[in-house]
């Protein structure tokens, strides 16, 4: 296979599992969730937080292990397809949930989340083996476009679906788009698993006692390593509070748009497909402003474009002034994640390649949207305000923002550490 096509399939990959997040995770199960399955009751905000900070623990405890293990065994496809499983297994069994059936829902969305979230570890790995170092960032772009693609490409087909209203009247319809999500989340995932190759695959069990034995004591020696590599430590730092409130927004997005400025479902879908297309716009943009000035320095510029959202959003009233900021969101979204992919990447030694981005989309990516989201549902549930709790997010922007101003390097090398680099943007 060439490398073109090798390129595709990682792409067609984004493409297929970004349709989870906006489904799943953004628009439709979360309204379903609180509308349906808890049946309005305002508890339903602070159960859904807690859903997705449980699933995103219980990532950032397995996630460095496993990519560690990922190393050692040679088998990165096999974790990766392991997990793509249990999200799209899960997802589909969601569509059995209903009134009442809470208990079991978040069970099986903690399980479907985890699926998602946990394939990335395994998936992002295989970005610095696919391109050359000065293409990270424009691939990286590439690979969240082609996700925010899938997004819309979701959304316009299960239109006619979502059209009734994510309500119990419309129930049917809904469970069916859990189904078919499912399906376009395996169909579209399926290349990347028979194009590309594990390399030098070692014999025995990928996943055993002795293995996981010594996968901990990697993870012991990453942590240590990483120390070693300051400018790597502080983005991780950084990483971990503004992907917190980044995240914290993609989950509470639907439920703030309805609860508050109280969005029909049909407008619901119109502004997120809206916010797709800017989002693909900004990947793809930044993608080629990351190459150019550096990771640094485009995750600060998206960083104070999110302050700009944060607080359109608290002092906003109109749905128009709401669809102008969602465009905002959307376009420093895919830039902000796609810059900070390209940063890890840079500056990750090619040996550690899953067990640092274990811990990257792992311990600091998914520990990292543990609070947040559990910090918005308890202010929203307690203050009666979902502004209050959209204001909370200020403080963790505001945290990964003064931290990322510490980092002094940009770039790598895989046997020194990260503040001996030349490049200092």
């Amino acid at each position: 296979m060439t490398g073109r096509g090798k390129v595709l399939a990682w792409l067609l990959f984004d493409y297929a599992n970004t349709s989870f997040s906006v489904m799943m995770v953004t628009f439709v199960f979360p309204l379903y969730f609180k509308n349906v399955i808890c049946m309005g009751d305002p508890s339903g905000d602070a159960l859904w937080g807690a859903a997705v900070s449980v699933s995103m623990l219980l990532v950032a405890l397995v996630s460095p292990v496993l990519g560690a293990a990922s190393d050692l065994s040679g088998r990165r496809k096999r974790f990766l397809f392991s997990f793509t499983l249990l999200s799209v297994v899960a997802t589909a069994l969601l569509s059995l949930s209903g009134p009442g059936t809470a208990v079991m829902a978040v069970v099986l969305f903690v399980l479907a989340n985890m699926g998602f979230e946990g394939g990335l570890v395994f998936y992002d790995a295989y970005l610095k083996e696919i391109t050359s170092e000065k293409s990270i960032g424009r691939l990286s772009g590439y690979g969240y476009a082609m996700g925010y693609l899938g997004a819309l490409s979701i959304l316009l087909l299960l239109r006619p679906l979502l059209e009734g209203g994510v309500t119990a009247v419309n129930q049917a319809n809904i469970q069916l788009s859990f189904l078919l999500s499912a399906g376009f989340f395996a169909l579209f995932a399926t290349p990347l698993f028979l194009v590309l190759r594990d390399s030098g695959k070692q014999k025995g069990p990928a996943l055993s006692l002795a293995g996981v034995m010594r996968s901990v004591r990697e993870v012991q020696t990453t942590i240590a390593h990483i120390r070693s590599f300051p400018d790597l430590s502080r983005f991780l730092l950084a990483y971990f509070f503004y992907n917190d409130a980044i995240l914290t927004v993609i989950a509470f997005a639907s439920i703030y748009a309805q609860n508050t400025l109280h969005f029909t479902s049909g407008e619901l879908i119109v502004f997120f497909m809206t916010v797709q297309t800017t989002a693909i716009l900004g990947s793809v943009l930044f993608g080629f402003v990351t190459d150019r000035i550096g990771p640094k320095r485009t995750i600060v510029i998206t960083l104070f474009i999110w302050f700009a959202v944060i607080l359109l959003g608290i002092v906003g009233e109109g749905k128009d002034l709401f669809m102008a900021t969602g465009m905002l969101a959307g376009m420093s979204m895919g830039s902000s994640q796609a810059a900070s992919r390209s940063m890890m990447a840079r500056l990750t030694p090619r040996a550690h390649l899953a067990e640092f981005f274990g811990f990257y989309d792992g311990t600091f990516g998914k520990a990292s949207a543990i609070a947040g989201p559990l910090v918005f549902g308890l202010v929203s549930a307690g203050a009666g305000s979902q502004k209050a709790a959209l204001g909370s997010l200020l403080l963790f922007f505001t945290a990964g923002l003064l931290l990322m101003t510490r980092v002094r390097s940009e770039s790598s090398m895989a046997g020194g550490s990260a503040s001996d680099a030349a490049d200092s943007r």
